[in-house]
């Protein structure tokens, strides 16, 4: 009860933190009832509608094809959670076990694995993505894929770095003494031990996911129309900037909000899960 009361009290004092955690909790309620908050489907066309600034009828206007620019906003929240989601899954697993099997055991299969995370982050994070789909072609799923593998080595030296410091305390000595496999030592001590770390940089790793994702997208190598990608709705409202601005201004303003959301979020799990950064 105590630790809950400390937890809250440092929680209030950090006001970016408990913004990101309001804004993280919206976008996952929109999400979640997108099917009851959004005013039409993603796909509704008014063809008498078309690029019309925004009014009662419709919030945030419309675009090219009088579909509302809300409803289509609101619906590309599922995607880019799902993105975000989905990408801190494939790279904190796999560049998680990469990191432990280097960290822990060192040697020579330390050698082997740091040397490739080397040669994979000696690329820019985005170009690596675009390489990656560019070889599986657009879509969805083919840019969920690009974008989690290119976080597959970030991911892996973070806890590498992790196990490297842990392995080396007293309590591992003492578990090894007593006849502790090393199964046991690496998921009943060292990977516990990196967890506070891995979700923080899972909570950062989201926005930028997110971001990668509208990049992607508004480049034509992410989600495919009419699928309501917001770097879709940016790509396609920069041809009508003059006449119809909310075209790309709300999706815009959707993305911004979404990462700083999610970094006012990692700031704030950093401050209460890592002790160098307590401010108690």
């Amino acid at each position: 009860m105590l630790r809950s009361r400390r937890l809250l009290h440092r929680l209030t004092r950090h006001r970016l933190a408990l913004v990101g955690f309001c804004i993280t909790c919206i976008l996952v309620l929109m999400a979640i009832i997108a099917p009851i908050l959004a005013p039409e489907g993603y796909n509704a066309i008014n063809v008498d509608r078309v690029r019309e600034a925004p009014s009662m009828d419709f919030p945030l206007g419309t675009d090219e094809f009088g579909r509302s620019v809300l409803s289509r906003i609101i619906w590309g929240c599922r995607i880019s959670l799902f993105v975000g989601v989905s990408v801190v899954l494939i790279g904190s697993v796999f560049g998680g076990f990469l990191g432990l099997v280097a960290g822990y055991f060192g040697g020579m299969p330390d050698q082997i694995i740091s040397r490739i995370i080397d040669i994979f982050l000696t690329f820019p994070y985005i170009l690596l993505a675009i390489a990656v789909v560019s070889v599986l072609g657009p879509g969805l799923f083919q840019m969920t894929f690009a974008i989690g593998f290119a976080n597959i080595p970030r991911f892996a030296r973070l806890v590498r770095g992790y196990a490297l410091e842990i392995r080396e305390q007293e309590y591992i000595e003492a578990v090894r003494a007593l006849g502790g496999s090393h199964l046991r030592i690496i998921f009943h001590h060292v990977l516990p031990n990196c967890f506070s770390g891995i979700l923080i940089y899972s909570t950062l790793t989201m926005g930028m996911a997110i971001l990668a994702e509208a990049g992607l997208s508004f480049l034509g190598l992410g989600v495919q129309p009419p699928q309501p990608s917001w770097g879709i709705m940016i790509a396609t409202g920069k041809n009508y900037l003059r006449t119809a601005p909310n075209m790309s201004i709300f999706p815009g303003l959707a993305i911004t909000i979404t990462a700083i959301g999610f970094n006012f979020l990692g700031d704030g799990l950093r401050d209460f899960l890592d002790p160098r950064f307590k401010r108690d």
